[in-house]
């Protein structure tokens, strides 16, 4: 629908005048003027602007835009140019030169027709637009088929889209991205003509680029040409993304930059460049403090200049739009939101679109029958031929959940053909491609939807190989590495698993590169025991049920499905021991399923779809009319009560260890999460001592032990983080208000709480959990042939690690609130409640500083003992953090700062006592007493401003 905008009569600007015989003038010109307006053509609705040079507002529709158009006669009128003719008047010194015939441009190029036809002729490319595509909104993609391999600058890669439309603003055609993150009416709503008036007023579109109009319209066909060169541009803002990795600002070089391929059909253009960035001088590093780091691309020959591929896509919009469903916060959709200006009655205007694939039966009276049009993937023909089953079993696995609804082939797997000449990164082919690079990438599964209705039109899964390569490579140790050796690729992993980088942006995920950490964890136990052997068809196996896992997992992130991260929690302890599911979904984390030495074992790897995934595609993808939808979907949705149908996504989980649920979370198995974590330091343990005892054999790669080490940490560093979330933790669900008897929060089991607790200040502050053989770490070795820092293993740096991580967590802010106000949730003293005794913020800290400072009680052996290096470091560290919130301000609640200033005088007493004794104490623990007496003295004495 189309809406026309009224000029304002100029009456309507005029006061009422005092003078009578002023008014009776006025009202004389008025009967003129309204005489002469009767004349008027009716404004024309349909003419585009195109045909016109004015202006356009967009503002929202049901369809996404509509336009207030001014037709070029009444402008014509409200000019007061001379209407009913086409007579050109003659050009006047300082006007623009007459555009050029359409042939003449395009003479010698050739044509490739569709939804915007492109010409090419030897560099040069045209867009070809139709009168009929101004002012219509259409798709613009842009995805990324090369970049440099690091810090996050990947090929194969999606990039950014904008629903935009062409404009024309006399010979200057602008393309304009529009704004749909506000409309005016929830969807199926009457359009409301006035909202969308105050929209188009209060939000702006935005110009992506904007070029000369390149020709006089084609004689037939009335269209016209625009110069592709505005596509040799970067709009896409791939530059801020360089800046931000290497800290130097390269620019775009755009006389080096260049078309490469270029294709049309009925759906869509496509044009590919070559990119060019470039910066004249690599900046010198500056040592002075506080000056910003310059790290230069590390994979190109001359870090001054590089090469990125834009693949731009300009494709149609359905031309009906596809019928809304809207999210269910119990489930885990992605969705496509916008705020509803018109809502007045609703507490919250927001609207969620579930993002979903249109999907409708050839017999819709059948209960199975085939998809008009099934969703398809494409297996790139980059991907690895000894994967690609591996990936289309990964794709086709969840054609169950689609059976189940009554879809018989919902999802296609294709292959790629060596010699086809079609990119898969273009807007109309979902794919699955590999890619390198030579740091810790991720796998991700972005999609992309119409934004009037959440349909998903796109989706292209990246799957970085270093995954495939150190599946295979950490049993067989025979496939090189690339860049890194294997300790620093796993300190990469390592650094890259920060719970802080788990965001998730449709479908975007760390989830490659942790599963990989899981993988070589499992897969050393696993040799250790003798149950794997290298080429083993066991080991092979496990190579593919890996890539097959995380092809599952990033395609259902296509096919709109979030994270859910208390899946695991779906699966008994006991049902992990046997062959089966080892989790409620394939959308969460899954840590690899290793029992203990002894027990029987399970499936090691969840690669098969969990009773979530099934309930999660019924929700959105299955068909019912129209009055019975709101009905059936919220029946659906009803089912969130069911155990193993329980859901929380990242925000539940936490991003750095802040989640407050410790159901929710990353890399664990089972239904006690803090049972799973102390299993794994069990075979953490058991890896190393096996380690020790099989010492290095001929033939073994030089860093093969570090790794051991390293994977064994890593799986300690993850559960210091998640086993401090029972600490003052909520147990959280999502039920609406009214469906049910259950509270949205309650807070963990004390027994629970305090098992936690145990763990943390005992079992990871025990030296004895980290013991190693002499002969043992001189031995291990490193590939001299890689970069590398000539240095030991140092163990008690990384126990130190693990070690501050737990002090951090339970000194944090967070750990304080939420113990400070645990009680508010829970009933008072003398009625019936079953969580008491609560566990208090105090206890936390004197189990902590009496695990600490263990020595000054006796609390491990006679007191008065020495105290040995790694506890000697972990004490300063404590102190350290107990000194600053002395003497620094600090976001800590005063009574948490109280309590912690009481706990400082206590050891203050049991230090001054130690230091009074000589005993078997080394001179390294007197000192490491009287240094530590001294510096909380000096803290205690101190005078603070606190913060207000």
């Amino acid at each position: 629908m189309q809406f026309v905008a009224i000029p304002r009569s100029p009456l309507a600007n005029l006061a009422a005048p005092k003078r009578p015989w002023l008014r009776l003038a006025m009202l004389a010109f008025a009967a003129w003027l309204l005489a002469g307006c009767a004349q008027m053509p009716s404004l024309d609705k349909t003419s585009p602007m195109a045909s016109t040079g004015s202006a356009t507002t967009a503002i929202s529709s049901n369809s996404g835009t509509a336009s207030l158009r001014l037709s070029a006669r009444a402008a014509s009128l409200a000019t007061g140019s001379p209407t009913g003719t086409t007579t050109a008047a003659p050009p006047r010194p300082g006007d623009p030169p007459p555009l050029r015939p359409f042939a003449e441009v395009v003479r010698d190029a050739s044509r490739s027709d569709g939804f915007m036809a492109v010409w090419r002729k030897d560099e040069r490319a045209w867009l070809e637009i139709n009168q009929a595509q101004f002012g219509k909104p259409f798709m613009l993609h842009v995805n990324f088929s090369q970049s440099v391999g690091e810090r996050g600058l990947y090929g194969s890669q999606m990039g950014p889209d904008w629903m935009v439309e062409w404009r024309k603003l006399g010979n200057t055609v602008q393309l304009v991205a529009l704004n749909s993150a506000f409309r005016a009416g929830a969807p199926g709503a009457a359009f409301d003509a006035t909202r969308a008036l105050l929209i188009s007023q209060g939000f702006s579109d935005s110009l992506l680029a904007s070029m000369p109009q390149a020709s006089a319209p084609h004689p037939q066909r009335k269209s016209i040409l625009v110069d592709a060169s505005f596509l040799l541009a970067d709009i896409p803002s791939y530059g801020a993304k360089i800046e931000s990795a290497f800290r130097i600002g390269y620019g775009l070089d755009r006389a080096n930059s260049q078309f490469t391929a270029s294709s049309a059909n009925a759906e869509q253009t496509v044009i590919a460049t070559k990119m060019h960035f470039a910066t004249s001088r690599i900046p010198a590093p500056s040592f002075a403090p506080g000056a910003p780091s310059v790290s230069p691309p590390g994979n190109v020959p001359d870090a001054r200049s590089f090469f990125v591929g834009f693949v731009y896509s300009l494709a149609r919009l359905p031309e009906h739009p596809m019928a809304v469903r809207l999210a269910d916060p119990r489930i885990g959709h992605f969705s496509t939101s916008y705020t509803d200006v018109a809502s007045e009655t609703r507490d919250n205007a927001r609207v969620h679109m579930a993002n979903r694939w249109r999907l409708d039966k050839k017999d819709p009276s059948a209960a199975m029958s085939e998809p008009v049009k099934p969703i398809t993937f494409w297996i790139d023909k980059n991907v690895p031929p000894q994967y690609r089953n591996a990936v289309k079993e990964g794709i086709l696995e969840w054609n169950k959940a689609f059976e189940a609804i009554g879809f018989k082939n919902a999802l296609v797997a294709s292959q790629q053909s060596a010699t086809a000449t079609f990119d898969t990164l273009d807007a109309r082919h979902a794919s699955v491609r590999w890619y390198v690079g030579s740091d810790a990438g991720t796998a991700i599964g972005p999609s992309r939807t119409d934004p009037r209705t959440g349909e998903i039109l796109d989706a292209d899964i990246a799957m970085l190989d270093i995954f495939s390569r150190t599946a295979r490579r950490y049993i067989s140790e025979t496939s090189p590495d690339v860049a890194l050796t294997s300790e620093q690729r796993l300190a990469q992993i390592l650094k890259g698993s920060s719970h802080a980088d788990h965001r998730h942006f449709q479908g975007q995920c760390q989830y490659s590169a942790e599963t990989a950490m899981e993988a070589a964890f499992a897969q050393d136990i696993l040799e250790a025991r003798g149950d794997i052997a290298p080429d083993s068809p066991e080991a092979e196996a496990f190579a593919q049920a890996a890539i097959k896992s995380i092809v599952v997992h990033e395609v259902g992130h296509t096919l709109g499905l979030k994270h859910n991260f208390k899946a695991s929690t779906a699966i008994s302890r006991a049902a992990l021991r046997q062959p089966g599911a080892i989790s409620g979904s394939v959308m969460d984390y899954n840590a690899y399923n290793v029992p203990l030495q002894g027990e029987s074992r399970g499936d090691l790897v969840q690669s098969g779809l969990g009773a979530y995934d099934y309930w999660a595609i019924a929700y959105s993808y299955s068909q019912f009319p129209a009055d019975a939808a709101p009905a059936e979907l919220a029946r659906i949705a009803a089912r969130s009560t069911e155990p193993a149908l329980a859901y929380g996504d990242d925000a539940d989980a936490g991003f750095g260890a802040e989640g407050a649920d410790p159901d929710a979370n990353r890399y664990d198995a089972g239904d006690d999460p803090l049972a799973f974590y102390q299993r794994r330091l069990k075979l953490s343990q058991e890896l190393w001592t096996r380690l020790q005892t099989r010492g290095l054999r001929s033939g073994d790669a030089p860093d093969r032990a570090r790794r051991g080490l390293n994977v064994g940490f890593g799986q300690l560093g993850a559960a210091v983080d998640l086993v401090g979330k029972y600490i003052g933790g909520m147990r959280i669900v999502r039920d609406l208000p009214g469906t049910t008897e259950r509270r949205t929060f309650t807070p963990v089991e004390p027994a629970k709480q305090r098992e936690a607790l145990e763990f943390m200040t005992h079992a990871l502050f025990d030296v004895k959990s980290f013991e190693f053989s002499p002969e043992f770490l001189t031995g291990l070795g490193m590939d001299f042939n890689e970069w590398r820092r000539d240095t030991p293993y140092s163990v008690p740096s990384r126990v130190l690690s693990l070690q501050t991580t737990a002090l951090d967590k339970l000194l944090s802010v967070g750990t304080a609130n939420r113990l400070l106000e645990l009680p508010n949730f829970v009933a008072a003293q003398g009625t019936r409640n079953p969580i008491k005794p609560l566990i208090s913020l105090q206890e936390v800290y004197n189990t902590l500083q009496n695990a600490v400072w263990a020595e000054l009680s006796g609390a491990t052996g006679s007191a008065g003992s020495d105290i040995s290096p790694m506890r000697r470091n972990l004490q300063r560290e404590h102190l350290k953090r107990v000194t600053g919130a002395l003497t620094r301000p600090s976001n800590l609640p005063a009574d948490a700062l109280s309590l912690m200033r009481y706990n400082a005088q206590a050891l203050q007493r049991q230090l001054s006592a130690a230091s009074a004794k000589s005993g078997l104490q080394s001179i390294e623990t007197r000192a490491h007493l009287a240094d530590s007496l001294g510096l909380l003295t000096e803290a205690l004495r101190a005078t603070m401003q606190r913060a207000g």
